[in-house]
C-alpha cells in the first residue's frame, strides 16, 4: 500500500474503501457482493444519471440481509468522514484551507491594524467554545475512538517522509478499518448524564489539554509577547437541567470531580515527566534560595536525586498535586506519591511553585527553556485550573417560577405568587433579596421539583467552595422573557449562600437565554429593565459585564432560517448599544447548534458576520452533539477548529467599521424576514394536519428508540410541532433528506424582491453572504426525490400531495433565486472542493435513506425482528455521520 498522497481527500477515501470491502469481501462473501451491487446503483444514480433500480433492489432484503447492507454502508461513511478530516489537518499543516494566526495578521496590517492592537485586544479577550450534551451524536465512544486512531494512522501516512514505518503504518490502517466493522455502531443502553460527562470529558483529555497550551505557545512565538489566558473551556454537561431532570445536585458535582480527575491526572503525568528530564546538577548550575527551598520541603524522600535540585522540587509538587487529585476526586492517584504531603488549596500555589522552576531555568539558562514542556504546563494550569472547564448551570424560567412560589407560599411570605403580575412578582423579589432571611425549611412539605431545585443550588455552593470560583460558570435562565424570570434565581441562590444581600454580592452570575423570534424581539426592552432593577444595577457597579445569550434553534424552529439569522443579527446590534448606553460592558454567549437550521456551518464565518463593534474580543459558543467529535476529536483537529474560532473574533472585533445596514437597506432586510416568517409559518403552523404529515413523513418517532441522549425528545407527551425539541425536528428533516428548517420560506421572500439589492448584498454584506452560503451547503446534500419517498409514508393521500406540494414549490423558488443572487448555473459552482466532498458521500448515504424507508414502513405495519430494528435504527446512524451537521 502506497502513502496517500498529501491532503488528498479522494485518494484517503478510496483507501480505506478499498479496506473495508477487502474485509467484508474475506469475512462475508456473498454481504460484499451485495454491498457492492447497491453502490453500484447509487454511484450511478449520481455520476450517470440513472434511477429507479435502487428501491427495487433494497425493498424485500430480508432483516439480516438489510443489517449488512446498512452496517456497511454505515461503516465506510464512518471511515470517510476519518480520512477527510486526517486530509484537512494535513492540508492544514501545509499552510492550505485553514484559517491562520498569519493571514488574520496579514489581513489586519493591510487595514492599517498592527500587532500591537491585537495584543492590546487579547489582554481584554474572552473566547470560550462550550460543549454541551444536545443530542446529535450518535456514534458511541468505541467508534469515536476508532475514527480517531484512522485519523491519525492516516496523517501519518500522508507524510511525504513516513519512509520505513510505512508498512506498519498501513498494516494498523487495516487492523483499525477491520475493528470498526466488527464494532456495533449503536449504542445498547439509552447514556446517563454521567455517560455523557465522562464522553466530554475524555474528548478534552484526549486533545484539548495538549492543543490549547501548545497553540498559546505558537501563538506568543508570532506575537513575540506572552499572552493573557484568553481562550478557555466552557461546558454543560452535567450542569444543564432544562427538560432533563436526571440532571441533579449529585450529578453536577460528580461531574466537576471527573472534569478534575482528568485535568489533575494530566497535571501530574506532566510533572512526572519533567522529572524525568531536568537532571540539572547543582554542580553545574547552582539553584536560587527560592528553587532549593522547594526542593528541601519535602525532605529526602529520593537519595538517588541529591544534588538535583529540579527533580527533588518537582518530586515535592507531584507529591502535593496527589494529594489535591485525592481530595477533589475522592480517588487515589494513578501513580502514588513519594510521600504524603498537603494538598494544593487553589491553582495558583500551584502556579507558584512551577513559576519558581521555570524563573530558576531563565536564570541559569537563558532562552533554553522559554519554550517547552514546562511553559505549557504553566499555560495549562492557568487556562484550565483545577475544574478543565467552567461548568454553566441552565434551567428553564417556568421551573423557577413555580418553585419559588411554591417556597414563599410554605413560608408564609406569599400565598400565591403565580398570580401576581409583573410589577408585583418584582416587588417582592427584591423585597426577598434585600435581606438573608432563608425561605427554605429542611421542615417545609415541598413537591419532588424544588427538592430536587434545591439540592441543585445547594450543590453548586458546594462546588465553589470545592473546585474553586472558576468551577461554575453563568446561571442561564432560558425562556427569560421578564425581569421576573432573572430575579428568581438569585433568590434561589440566597437560600444557600451564593447570593449575599449585603453586598450584594453573586457567585454566580444570571444570564437571559432569549430563544423564540418573539423573546429576540423583546430581548433590549427587557434587558433595559433588568440592568435598571435596584439590586441589578448594584451587582454591575462592581464588575460592568453582563452576557446574555441568544438562541439559534428555538428562533428558527420557531420563523424560519432566514427569519432568525436577520433576527438574531439585528437583537445582537441592538443589544450591544443599550449595553453602552447603560455604561455595561456586553458579552454574547452563541447558542448554536450543528445544523444549519440550528446556526450550524463555519464558525469562522458566522463570527465575521456579526454586526460592527458587537463582539469586541469577548464570545462564548456552544459546540453541540456531533460537531464536538468533529472539531475537537485529537489535538490536531482541536487546534485548527481553536485556531479559527479566535482568529474569526480577533477578525471581527477589530475590522474597520465597515458597510452593515444604512436604513433603508435595513427596512428591506425587515420585509424580506416577515416574508420569510409568514411563509414558513403558514405551512409549519397553519396548515391543517402538518404534524400529521411530519410524524409520518420523517423518522422522528423511530428517533425516539435510538439512545443517543439522556434527555427526552419533546417537552411534552403530545404530537405537536410545538411540544417538540427543536434537534429532533431538524434532526428529523435532515433524515428524510429534505433538510426544511434550514432554507423554507427564503424563496417566496425573495422571489418578488429587488434582484440587483440582493446581489449587492451577496458581494458587500457579511452576514448576508453567510447566510446564504450556509444554505447553500443545506440544499445540496438535499434531495427532494429522496423526500418524496418518505412523503410516501403518509396514509392521507391529499395531505401527502397537498404538504409535500407546497414543500417542493417552495425548493424550486430558493434554489432558483438563490442561483439568480449568486449567479451560479448549478448549487457550489464557486466551491468545487465542497461540492466534490458533498457528491462523493452522497451514494453512500442515498442507499441508507431506500432502507430507512423500507425498514420503517415494515416495522409501522408491525414487524417486530429485533434484527430489523437495529438495521433502521443504524441507518439513523449512518445518515446522520454522513451528512456530517445533522442535528
Amino acid at each position: 500500500m502506497s502513502a496517500t498522497p498529501p491532503g488528498d481527500v479522494r485518494s484517503a477515501t478510496q483507501e480505506v474503501g478499498a479496506l473495508l470491502g477487502q474485509i467484508i469481501r474475506e469475512e462475508d462473501p456473498a454481504a460484499f457482493a451485495r454491498i457492492e451491487a447497491v453502490r453500484r446503483l447509487a454511484v450511478a444514480r449520481h455520476f450517470q444519471g440513472a434511477a429507479g433500480e435502487l428501491p427495487a433492489l433494497l425493498d424485500g432484503l430480508s432483516a439480516d440481509d438489510a443489517f449488512k447492507v446498512v452496517h456497511g454502508f454505515a461503516c465506510f461513511l464512518q471511515a470517510a468522514n476519518a480520512a477527510e478530516d486526517a486530509m484537512q489537518v494535513r492540508r492544514a499543516s501545509l499552510g492550505e484551507d485553514a484559517v491562520r494566526l498569519d493571514d488574520v495578521l496579514a489581513r489586519l496590517s493591510e487595514a492599517g491594524i498592527d500587532k500591537d492592537q491585537v495584543r492590546a485586544l487579547l489582554e481584554e479577550s474572552l473566547v470560550v467554545p462550550v460543549f454541551t450534551a444536545h443530542p446529535s451524536e450518535v456514534r458511541p465512544r468505541s467508534v469515536l475512538e476508532h475514527a480517531r486512531v484512522l485519523r491519525e494512522t492516516l496523517q501519518a501516512l500522508a507524510r511525504p517522509d513516513c519512509g520505513p514505518g510505512e508498512a506498519a503504518l498501513s498494516e494498523a490502517l487495516l487492523r483499525e478499518v477491520a475493528l470498526l466493522w466488527g464494532t456495533r455502531l449503536l449504542r445498547s443502553a439509552r447514556p446517563s448524564p454521567l455517560d455523557e460527562v465522562q464522553n466530554a470529558v475524555a474528548v478534552m483529555r484526549t486533545s484539548l489539554l495538549s492543543a490549547v497550551p501548545q497553540l498559546y505557545e505558537a501563538w506568543e512565538r508570532r506575537l513575540g509577547v506572552g499572552l493573557a489566558s484568553f481562550l478557555r473551556l466552557g461546558s454543560w454537561v452535567g450542569g444543564d437541567r432544562d427538560g432533563n431532570p436526571y440532571v441533579t445536585g449529585e450529578v453536577l458535582l460528580r461531574a466537576l470531580a471527573r472534569q478534575a480527575e482528568a485535568v489533575l491526572g494530566h497535571y501530574l503525568e506532566e510533572v512526572r515527566r519533567l522529572g524525568v528530564s531536568l537532571s540539572l546538577s547543582e554542580d553545574l548550575a547552582p539553584p536560587p534560595p527560592e528553587l532549593t527551598a522547594l526542593a528541601q520541603s519535602l525532605g529526602d524522600v529520593h537519595p538517588t536525586s541529591a544534588g538535583e535540585p529540579y527533580r527533588r522540587a518537582l518530586t515535592a509538587v507531584y507529591a502535593r498535586l496527589a494529594a489535591t487529585f485525592q481530595a477533589l476526586t475522592g480517588r487515589a492517584p494513578p501513580r502514588p506519591a513519594a510521600a504524603a504531603a498537603r494538598a494544593y488549596a487553589a491553582s495558583d500555589e500551584l502556579i507558584a511553585d512551577l513559576e519558581i522552576l521555570q524563573t530558576s531555568l531563565l536564570k541559569t539558562h537563558a532562552q533554553a527553556f522559554a519554550h517547552g514542556p514546562l511553559p505549557n504546563l504553566i499555560r495549562a494550569v492557568r487556562v484550565f485550573g483545577f475544574h478543565l472547564a467552567s461548568l454553566d448551570l441552565r434551567q428553564n424560567a417556568a421551573v423557577h417560577e413555580r418553585v419559588v412560589a411554591e417556597l414563599l407560599a410554605e413560608a408564609g411570605a406569599c400565598r400565591d405568587y403565580l398570580a401576581l403580575d409583573e410589577p408585583g412578582r418584582q416587588r417582592l423579589l427584591l423585597e426577598e433579596l434585600s435581606h438573608r432571611r432563608p425561605l427554605f425549611s429542611p421542615l417545609g412539605r415541598y413537591s419532588e421539583e424544588t427538592l430536587r431545585e434545591h439540592a441543585v443550588f445547594k450543590a453548586a455552593a458546594d462546588a465553589r467552595a470545592r473546585f474553586g470560583a472558576e468551577a461554575l460558570g453563568a446561571y442561564i435562565v432560558s425562556n427569560a422573557g421578564s425581569v421576573s424570570d432573572l430575579l428568581e434565581p438569585y433568590v434561589l441562590m440566597k437560600e444557600v449562600g451564593l447570593f449575599d444581600p449585603g453586598g450584594p454580592s453573586a457567585a454566580l452570575r444570571v444570564e437571559p437565554l432569549f430563544e423564540t423570534i418573539t423573546d429576540l424581539r423583546a430581548a433590549p426592552e427587557v434587558l433595559a429593565a433588568y440592568l435598571e432593577t435596584p439590586a441589578v444595577a448594584s451587582l454591575l457597579r462592581a464588575d460592568p459585564r453582563q452576557e446574555v445569550m441568544i438562541g439559534y434553534s428555538d428562533s428558527s424552529k420557531d420563523g424560519s432560517y432566514l427569519t432568525s439569522s436577520w433576527q438574531l443579527h439585528r437583537t445582537s446590534a441592538a443589544l450591544s448599544a443599550l449595553a453602552d448606553a447603560k455604561g455595561v460592558r456586553l458579552q454574547l454567549f452563541h447558542g448554536r447548534g450543528g445544523a444549519v437550521g440550528r446556526g450550524g456551518g463555519s464558525s469562522f464565518e458566522a463570527i465575521l458576520a456579526q454586526p460592527p463593534g458587537v463582539l469586541r474580543g469577548r464570545m462564548r459558543l456552544t459546540e453541540q452533539g456531533e460537531v464536538i467529535a468533529n472539531k475537537y476529536g485529537d489535538a490536531a483537529l482541536a487546534r485548527r477548529s481553536l485556531e479559527a474560532l479566535a482568529c474569526g473574533v480577533i477578525s471581527a472585533s477589530l475590522k474597520p467599521a465597515a458597510r452593515d445596514t444604512p436604513a433603508p437597506d435595513a427596512e428591506a432586510m425587515n420585509a424580506i424576514a416577515e416574508a420569510s416568517r409568514q411563509a414558513y409559518r403558514a405551512l409549519v403552523y397553519e396548515t391543517e394536519g402538518f404534524a400529521d404529515f411530519f410524524f409520518a413523513a420523517t423518522p422522528i418517532a423511530e428517533l425516539g428508540e435510538l439512545n443517543i441522549a439522556s434527555r427526552p425528545v419533546s417537552r411534552q407527551a403530545t404530537r405537536t410541532i410545538e411540544g417538540l425539541r427543536a434537534i429532533p425536528w431538524v434532526f428529523s428533516w435532515s433524515q428524510a433528506r429534505v433538510m426544511l428548517p434550514g432554507w423554507y420560506g427564503f424563496g417566496a421572500a425573495t422571489t418578488q424582491a429587488d434582484l440587483a439589492r440582493l446581489k449587492a448584498w451577496w458581494a458587500e454584506w457579511p452576514f448576508f453572504l453567510a447566510t446564504l452560503r450556509n444554505m447553500e451547503m443545506v440544499l445540496a446534500k438535499a434531495d427532494l426525490a429522496i423526500g418524496a419517498r418518505y412523503a410516501d409514508l403518509v396514509p392521507d393521500a391529499d395531505l401527502r400531495d397537498h404538504v409535500f406540494g407546497r414543500i417542493r414549490g417552495e425548493w424550486d423558488r430558493t434554489v432558483d433565486r438563490l442561483l439568480q443572487i449568486t449567479g451560479q448555473s448549478q448549487l457550489l459552482e464557486r466551491e468545487p472542493q465542497l461540492a466534490e466532498a458533498i457528491k462523493g458521500r452522497l451514494p453512500y448515504i442515498d442507499p441508507l435513506n431506500h432502507l430507512q424507508i423500507e425498514l420503517i414502513r415494515r416495522r409501522r405495519a408491525g414487524e417486530e425482528d429485533p434484527k430489523l430494528k437495529e438495521a433502521l435504527l443504524m441507518t439513523l446512524n449512518g445518515i446522520a455521520s454522513g451528512l456530517r451537521n445533522s442535528g
